[in-house]
């Protein structure tokens, strides 16, 4: 049994006016904590940012795709492996993912809800088929289905999971066997102060109005707020060895999580808004007891002053300093990358006593992959 390692991944990060994930009524998402309303952003859909993060430099068929459109992404692999006709694509990927017991939608070609799996998986299950799809072709429906019944198609979603499938789970409640447990957690991003709900109202003037004519062609309101966000996030190692099955992909994977964690962002209304921003401040954490978020720094809401950012760090050095002396915790590993520039309000000492020197990202980056490799090779 692997030893339990965890990687807390702590940011800080300001946002503008902005409309990041919005709820049923269009408006920002918020949640109420110590009393007070906050900005929030949910998990979902900073995990779905995140995702989106990782292809960019990468190749995207090295990653998974969530839909349920998995057959027509199947007879889609088959065409282009085999040059078979579509028809005749479309009808084994039916039995191919028929066989598996996955549950059919009630769109033909469907899934009853959406499948998380990587493409290369996908192309594994082409390889079952590729060098027989004449002959498939040519049998009816129930011969097809009794032809490809006892291929090992379930298999290959169950093995050579890309790294999201690995950090983020799968859940397939009807086929317990496709499960993958999740190794990592994401908290719902909240703002480390008090936040109020706006809203832009904006009118559009029509291009091609005469002299004669006034007024806005269209007018509408955008709800929108401001924050500095508190992001926190959780991977379990040990869990995501067991995914992967391979030590090297798993340091892999943790690295590529805390990259794109902490460059990524939710795009919503991100043409009106143009809000995209780095972190302030990250701090990576390992730990072999248990994950922590360091949320309650903010239980208490940070005040309107001349800035959120400054003081919001100052909390988040004490709560760690202080939970770490109370608890009696021993990190595995402790590091931090923030552009606090000068010291005059003592933030970047504090920051420095309680997560060590300032560092760049890639060094913090390159100093967590070497810890996690040294602790792999020792177990």
């Amino acid at each position: 049994m692997t030893d339990r390692l965890y990687i807390d991944i702590h940011i800080l990060q300001t946002v503008p006016p902005a409309n990041l994930n919005r709820d049923d009524n269009g408006n920002p998402k918020e949640a109420y904590f110590g009393g007070t309303r906050r900005s929030r952003v949910s998990s979902q859909a900073w995990k779905r940012a995140t995702r989106i993060h990782f292809t960019q430099g990468h190749d995207p068929q090295d990653f998974a795709t969530r839909t349920k459109r998995i057959a027509a992404q199947l007879a889609k692999g088959i065409v282009t492996r085999t040059g078979l006709g579509d028809e005749d694509a479309r009808r084994i990927a039916g039995a191919l993912i028929k066989s598996t017991g996955i549950s059919a939608g009630k769109k033909e070609g469907d899934t009853a809800y959406l499948l998380f799996y990587g493409r290369r998986q996908l192309d594994g299950i082409v390889d079952l088929v590729a060098g027989s799809t004449t002959d498939l072709a040519a049998l009816d429906a129930k011969a097809l289905e009794e032809a490809v019944k006892e291929l090992p198609v379930k298999q290959q979603l169950q093995t050579g999971h890309p790294a999201d499938v690995a950090l983020f789970g799968r859940m397939v409640a009807d086929i317990p066997g496709l499960n993958v447990d999740a190794s990592t957690q994401v908290a719902h991003a909240i703002s480390t102060h008090a936040t109020e709900l706006e809203f832009d109202y904006y009118t559009a003037v029509d291009d091609e109005n005469t002299a004669e004519e006034t007024g806005a062609g269209m007018i509408g309101t955008i709800g929108f707020n401001s924050a500095t966000l508190y992001r926190y996030a959780t991977v379990g190692l040990h869990q995501l060895r067991e995914n992967l099955g391979d030590d090297k992909a798993a340091v892999d994977a943790v690295d590529l999580f805390v990259d794109s964690f902490a460059r990524s962002m939710p795009t919503g209304y991100g043409n009106s808004f143009a809000h995209r921003t780095r972190p302030s401040l990250v701090a990576v954490v390992v730990r072999a007891d248990q994950p922590v978020n360091l949320v309650s720094a903010y239980e208490n809401p940070v005040p309107a002053s001349r800035g959120m950012v400054a003081e919001s760090a100052r909390r988040l050095a004490a709560e760690f300093s202080t939970a770490t002396e109370q608890w009696g915790d021993c990190p595995v590993h402790v590091s931090i990358c923030h552009t606090v520039s000068t010291d005059s309000d003592g933030t970047a000492q504090k920051l420095t006593e309680a997560f060590g020197a300032n560092r760049t990202f890639t060094e913090l980056r390159d100093g967590l992959r070497a810890v996690l490799t040294e602790r792999t090779n020792d177990n």
